[in-house]
């Protein structure tokens, strides 16, 4: 989360070595890449000389005449008709957004996915993991940086960086002066599959500290407690066994994190972390925590699997959730209280490498800034609970990832000014695309059914540089902020890194059935909404196309509606869509909608 709403910003740093065409071309053999600016993907380091497989970094795509290509959705770029006027209404929140993205495309990108190619080819070198980030061209060269300056890129920040920065798989920019020598180097990602670079992990280095208690073999523990005040260490940690425990307490009193991103992705100061597949069933326990980077449970790894039940997690410090899964892990929770206090720590949460979370019943609340009930970078359901963020957003859905959410019930209060990216927007529900690695560029999904989702404070659901599917049936809304939104989909202004400004969109396929909503919809200029109404839904409110804050070329079908029979849409303003098609009951009352075509319904 820490990175959640971080800026990608480019770090120029001085140096000078020589290019050279070709996989194994010999270093006195240039290629003549004058003035230009390459980016490369590692594919072998010699000492000090560095082959790359030459692309790009996945920004929007142009035609000749600088439109955006035909996108894979079936929606096209503007064909150069004026867009219907703006509603009168004040649009606040519109220098900023979120970032979104084209299914599978990267946020805020337009360029399709290059296809699938031969074995034998270059770009076959690349995973498909990381196609969503560097676009691969069939052309290597080779660089000495003998005496070359590196910076790392990290979000905001950068460092000093040096050879041991760059590894196989990582991605490199490089500015070429006009005597083709190489004037600048920025080390955007360090490799292991697109990771953006991490300050003190190094090249995805796993680093999980110490435990001061580990169980490596199977076995069945009842009413015995375990603690831990030391840095980089775990109260207790379950290392490939398979293990019951049953009563048991877990204290992490104290001890630093060294690295906010070992605990963030790999379990490093948790109280309780489980790795290596191990196999943990946990039965009414207590786990306490009050250390930076002290998630309660973690679960790490492909294979690991955490069933925990009836327990009770406290954490009170900074990048401490409650229930944390990454790296491919499984967490599977039954009537659990979790309560978290700091920042950046989620009640349930996920990080890097993603999994499969499962909840069903318990309470789940959030105190702290930055920290929704639930942030997904994996595939999480949650059942039967009652999910509250004091000070944050209730739920976050980050890239190809998803939440399911049945009989819940969500509250979100996320501030105006304390919040990360409370310059950009604020809002109940975030779904949007990062660019920071953490999560794969795809499609994010949402799905609610039943339960009650309250909307404290802003929009109750944001969306910005990525693609999403969402699918609402049998929900109370409650929206407590009388200007706030039913649903923005805009771009962003990219200081946070959420793509770039008027390319970072987002594309909104919206569903609702059996439900009752209320409240005005926005969708920019770059961005795109598919919203249907069906199995009797009332709406009451407006859609309306407003434009991109950033000047963004426009695409067509911003707004495609579609009413189907036995649903009715009342209007309480006018409206501006790009097409209607009203099998159902559209009240007016006084008010019009006008189509892309000029047509004016009343």
């Amino acid at each position: 989360m820490k990175r959640v709403f971080s800026v990608l910003c480019a770090v120029a740093l001085i140096f000078s070595l020589a290019a050279c065409s070709g996989e194994d071309a010999p270093n006195d053999t240039k290629a003549d890449y004058s003035g230009q600016t390459l980016t490369g993907n590692v594919t072998q380091i010699d000492g000090s000389k560095v082959t790359v497989l030459l692309g790009t970094l996945n920004e929007m795509q142009r035609d000749e005449s600088g439109q955006p290509p035909e996108i894979p959705n079936g929606q096209h770029t503007a064909d150069g008709q004026a867009q219907p006027e703006m509603p009168d209404k004040d649009l606040p929140n519109q220098t900023g957004g979120v970032s979104a993205e084209e299914p599978s495309i990267p946020i805020g990108q337009e360029g399709q996915t290059p296809p699938e190619m031969p074995d034998d080819q270059p770009g076959k070198q690349i995973s498909d993991e990381r196609k969503d980030i560097f676009m691969a061209g069939e052309e290597s060269a080779a660089f000495d940086l003998t005496g070359a300056a590196i910076k790392v890129e990290s979000g905001a920040e950068s460092k000093d960086g040096s050879l041991e920065d760059i590894a196989i798989d990582s991605i490199l920019v490089i500015e070429v002066r006009d005597d083709n020598t190489v004037s600048t180097v920025t080390v955007k990602f360090m490799g292991m599959g697109g990771n953006p670079a991490g300050f003190g992990i190094g090249s995805g280095e796993v680093i999980q500290g110490t435990s001061a208690n580990t169980l490596d073999s199977d076995d069945n523990i009842s009413d015995t407690s375990y603690s831990s005040t030391g840095d980089d260490e775990n109260a207790l940690r379950i290392d490939g066994a398979i293990v019951n425990l049953e009563e048991i307490t877990v204290e992490k009193s104290g001890g630093e994190s060294s690295n906010t991103e070992g605990g963030d992705f790999y379990g490093v100061n948790a109280a309780l972390l489980a790795i290596n597949a191990a196999n943990v069933t946990i039965k009414n326990a207590v786990i306490n925590s009050n250390a930076k980077n002290g998630n309660g449970v973690f679960s790490y790894g492909s294979g690991t699997t955490v069933n925990i039940s009836d327990s009770t997690i406290t954490t009170k410090n900074d990048n401490s959730g409650g229930i944390q899964t990454t790296g491919g892990g499984t967490t599977n929770a039954n009537n659990l209280t979790v309560d978290t206090s700091g920042n950046s720590a989620a009640a349930i949460r996920s990080d890097r490498g993603g999994g499969s979370v499962n909840v069903d019943g318990g309470i789940y609340t959030s105190n702290g800034y930055n920290s929704p009930a639930v942030y997904s970078t994996a595939d999480i359901m949650v059942k039967n609970a009652t999910l509250t963020a004091n000070n944050s957003e209730a739920l976050v859905i980050e890239g190809k990832n998803s939440i399911t959410l049945k009989n819940c019930t969500v509250s979100g209060n996320m501030s105006d000014t304390k919040g990360t990216s409370s310059d950009e927007n604020v809002h109940t529900v975030l779904i949007y695309q990062s660019m920071s690695g953490d999560a794969d560029a795809g499609t994010s999904s949402f799905s609610m059914t039943g339960g009650e989702l309250i909307c404290n404070n802003g929009d109750v659901f944001h969306f910005t540089n990525t693609a999403a599917t969402i699918a609402l049936s049998d929900i109370k809304f409650t929206n407590h902020e009388e200007d706030g939104y039913f649903m923005s989909i805009t771009g962003n202004d990219a200081n946070h890194g959420w793509g770039t400004a008027g390319k970072n969109g987002a594309q909104v396929t919206f569903t609702a059935a059996r439900q009752p909503m209320e409240g005005d919809i926005i969708v920019d200029t770059i961005s795109t909404l598919k919203i249907t109404c069906s199995d009797g839904t009332v709406f009451a409110g407006t859609v309306n196309i407003v434009n991109n804050a950033h000047n963004g070329a426009a695409v067509s079908d911003n707004a495609v509606v579609t009413i189907e029979k036995g649903c009715t849409w009342n209007l309480t303003g006018n409206c501006t869509v790009t097409s209607l098609e009203n099998n159902g009951t559209i009240n007016f009352n006084g008010y019009t909608i006008t189509l892309a075509d000029g047509s004016v319904l009343s």
